[in-house]
Parts: structure tokens; C-alpha cells; sequence
């Protein structure tokens, strides 16, 4: 039995699984697409600043060992103090020959030590900290000057807080544009799951249909995943109602077939007990016949019984029909008071016309006849029925008279469950028992009270789940 601890949304699993699905992509996509624009920043970087060196190298002349400028460098932030762009040459010992004016005040905290010297022709781009923790790039190239045999290189250094500033808004953007990305196409994936999904909630509302007696088979068409599932409980339904057929049928003949040769001995009982001219002068006769005629009697409750219990585990299949629950009420006292006619009973009946009973209607008859009857029995003037729908959805019948009653030591046992004809207290019928056992069979509840009417007062609760709203 599945709980409702157990139960579980397929469309919010298959919804959570393409969810994480797409996060892990978006979040894929997003850390190649930022690191592809670091490179491409980074590489753009690079191509500035190997452009810088070449400015330099044009402006830059060579005599007696010491560098100089011949002429202004194009880029003026070379001759402003802490411009954000700095020139260096260094020797083939890494010692500074030369450096910009815009790098008078600036020492790199690695200095040297983090550069080593280019071959001549290579070029080198890396990033050092200058004294105040800036991070700057820097691109270096190796060369061979005229008249010089060891090789010098010349060095630009650029800060990267612009770079990295370029990088920080891109992040911003792009998670902007994936996060908008991930929100639409989410959206996308519910509408999608709805309509994928609801071949599922059709074949569910057409089982509701079923299950309510307004449909006979599933008539819809559904995709080829689903296709052996609907014949297959077509199949399973066209069985059972097959099954309950034939359960009717051969307990209507096996009841024919028994109760036809209890009535006639009986008749045959009553006929010569009392126009036989033999039976008065038979000692004993009319006693003999009294017990023939009460054993024939108890036969006749034992088989009604047996056939009712045999019923009453086959005929309320989930396929059940829903019954109206005044017209079944108001056709019971009809026919009760038409049988005991003879006796005056003022009768009390309220209920609600719109109330409704979900079981086999041979069962709510069965139940509420054998009650009404026990109050018909045993009651004196009055008789009150009261039907309701209790606020947890159970239908509750209240049935109350005023007769002896049923005292408290024989309560419990008239309802026992299952309790063998052979057993039940005299007086109270077969019928009690009856309404035990179709009760518990609809996992409902008959309990005895004490009625202010003075009598007997019987209540029955049928659980009746509401059927749940089919999700589209």
C-alpha cells in the first residue's frame, strides 16, 4: 500500500532532474565563457602592449652603454609619473638600463627576481605587483643591439585593474544573461512537461470516470508508451465486471435454488399444522411441527447470510457507481412501513437530498433495511433516522428508536465481526450481523448507543474519500 509519505510528483521529478540538468550546463557554459574572455582580454592585452614595445624600441638610442630618447614617444603617458604605463630595459644580468619617466616612482615588490632575460626574438607576457599590491601586465622582448653582444630586452608594463574591471563587468552581464537564460527556459521545460504529460492526467480523469460510474472502458487515444497500459486495464476492467457477473448470477441461482425448497417446506409446515386432521392426534405434533417450522426458519437466515457475505466481499470494487442516499432512504420506510402496517410508528427522516453514497447500492440497501428493520422489530411508537456527511467526508446514518434497547454486555457482541449464525443472540436477527460485516468490509464503523428516544440507536460511518482534483 502506497502512503502518502511515499507518494511522489512524476512532473516535479522529471522537472528537478532537467532543472539540474540545465544548471550544470549553464554553469559549464558560464566558466568557459568567462575564461574564454580572460584569454581574450589577456591576449588583447598582450597585443597592446607588444605594440608599446615596438613604439619604444623606435624611440630609443643606444650610446656609450646608456639608453636614451631621441625623440617624444607618441603614447605621452610614458612621460607622466604614474600614468599606468612604464617602460624598462634591462641587460642580459636583469639590471635596469633604462626606465620611463612614468616609472620614476614605481618599484615592482618581484622586481627581477620574477624575470628572467628573453632569448632575442622571444617575447614573454606575464603579470607582476608593484610596492602598492597593483597587479600590472607586463610584456617583455628580447633583443640584440648593434655593437653589443649580449642581448638586452625592453619591458612594458601596463596596470590590469582595467582589464580586470572589463573581466568583472562581463561576469556581472553574462550571469545576468544565463540567469535570464535559466529562468525562461525552466519556464519552457514546465510548459513542455505539462503537455508531455498529459496524456497521463487524461487517462487519469477517464479512471476517475470509471471510477464514478460515468464510463464504462478508457476510449482515449493515448501515445504508444501508454497504449499497452490502457489496453491492459481495459482488459483488467472488462474482466472484473465480467467476474462480478458471474459472482451475481451464480449467487442469485444458488439463493433461488435454496431458499425455493425453504419456502415450501415451510408452507408444507404451516399447511399441516394447522388443516391436517392427523396432527392434533399426534402427541406432540404441534410442538414438533413449531421446531421444524422455527429450524427451517434458521436455515432460511443462515443461507441469506452466508449468500450476503459471499457478496459483500465482491460487489464494492473500486469500478462502484455513487447511489443517492434520500431516494434509497425514502424507498426503504415506504416499504417497511407497508410490512408492518399493522402497527402505528411516527417516523422522523432527515436527509439531505444531495447526499450521496460511493458503494454498490445492494450494500447501503442491505445495511440501512436490516437497521431500519431491527427498529421496526423492536421499537415502540417512534423512529428517527438521521443521515449527514461528518466534516472529514465520512457518511453517517443515526438510526434510533424508542424500545427496550440493547444493553451494554450485548452490544459488542450482536457487531462482532464475522460472528457465526449458530451464535448470535436470540431476538436480534441475523441481520445485525449482516451489518457488521458489509461495514467492516467498507472499512466503516457501526457502533450502539443509548438513544434519548429511549431505545436503540445504531450509527453507521461509510468513509468516502473525495476523489482528488486531476492535475493538468
Amino acid at each position: 500500500m502506497i502512503t502518502n509519505q511515499s507518494r511522489y510528483s512524476l512532473r516535479v521529478r522529471m522537472l528537478l532532474v532537467l532543472a539540474a540538468v540545465l544548471l550544470l550546463f549553464l554553469g559549464f557554459t558560464g566558466i568557459a565563457l568567462d575564461r574564454a574572455y580572460r584569454n581574450s582580454v589577456e591576449g588583447g592585452a598582450a597585443e597592446r602592449l607588444q605594440i608599446q614595445v615596438y613604439l619604444l624600441l623606435a624611440a630609443l638610442e643606444q650610446e656609450a652603454g646608456e639608453f636614451f630618447v631621441i625623440e617624444d614617444i607618441q603614447d605621452p603617458r610614458y612621460a607622466a609619473i604614474n600614468s599606468g604605463l612604464y617602460g624598462f630595459v634591462y641587460d642580459s644580468a636583469l639590471t635596469e638600463m633604462w626606465r620611463s619617466d612614468s616609472a620614476l616612482a614605481l618599484s615592482l615588490s618581484q622586481g627581477d627576481q620574477s624575470q628572467r632575460i628573453p632569448e632575442v626574438g622571444e617575447a614573454i607576457f606575464d603579470t607582476v605587483i608593484d610596492g602598492n599590491g597593483e597587479r600590472l601586465f607586463r610584456f617583455s622582448y628580447g633583443i640584440l643591439w648593434e655593437g653589443i653582444e649580449s642581448p638586452f630586452s625592453v619591458s612594458v608594463a601596463e596596470l590590469a585593474a582595467p582589464y580586470f574591471s572589463e573581466i568583472r563587468d562581463f561576469r556581472r552581464s553574462l550571469g545576468r544573461w544565463l540567469g535570464g537564460a535559466a529562468a525562461l527556459l525552466l519556464i519552457l521545460l514546465l510548459v513542455l512537461l505539462r503537455w508531455g504529460l498529459r496524456p497521463l492526467a487524461r487517462l487519469s480523469l477517464e479512471l476517475r470516470k470509471i471510477e464514478r460510474g460515468s464510463s464504462q472502458r478508457l476510449t482515449g487515444v493515448y501515445p504508444d508508451e501508454l497504449w499497452a497500459v490502457t489496453e491492459n486495464l481495459n482488459r483488467l476492467i472488462d474482466s472484473e465486471r465480467r467476474q462480478r457477473e458471474r459472482y451475481k448470477t451464480t449467487l442469485a441461482d444458488l439463493a433461488h435454488s435454496l431458499k425455493t425448497p425453504l419456502s415450501v417446506a415451510s408452507g408444507a409446515v404451516d399447511t399441516l399444522s394447522s388443516s391436517s386432521p392427523l396432527a392434533p392426534n399426534l402427541e406432540g405434533g404441534n410442538e414438533q411441527l413449531l421446531m421444524i417450522k422455527q429450524a427451517l426458519e434458521r436455515m432460511d437466515q443462515i443461507v441469506a447470510y452466508q449468500l450476503q457475505r459471499a457478496v459483500s466481499t465482491q460487489n464494492h470494487a473500486t469500478l462502484a457507481l455513487r447511489v443517492d442516499v434520500a431516494t434509497a432512504v425514502s424507498e426503504l420506510l415506504a416499504v417497511l412501513e407497508k410490512v408492518y402496517a399493522g402497527r402505528r410508528f411516527i417516523i422522523e427522516s432527515h436527509c439531505d437530498e444531495s447526499l450521496q453514497f460511493r458503494g454498490d447500492e445492494r450494500d447501503l440497501l442491505e445495511v440501512l433495511g436490516n437497521t431500519l428493520d431491527n427498529a421496526f422489530k423492536y421499537g415502540g411508537t417512534r423512529i428517527r433516522l438521521i443521515a449527514r456527511q461528518r466534516d472529514d467526508g465520512a457518511l453517517e446514518f443515526s438510526i434510533e428508536d424508542d424500545g427496550p434497547g440493547i444493553s451494554v454486555e450485548q452490544r459488542e457482541f450482536v457487531l462482532q465481526r464475522g460472528a457465526r449464525a449458530d451464535t448470535l443472540a436470540q431476538g436480534q436477527g441475523i441481520g445485525l450481523a449482516v451489518v457488521s460485516d458489509i461495514m467492516a468490509s467498507y472499512q466503516g464503523s457501526v457502533t450502539i448507543e443509548p438513544s434519548d428516544l429511549g431505545g436503540a440507536k445504531f450509527v453507521l460511518r461509510f468513509p468516502q474519500p473525495e476523489t482528488e482534483p486531476i492535475r493538468k
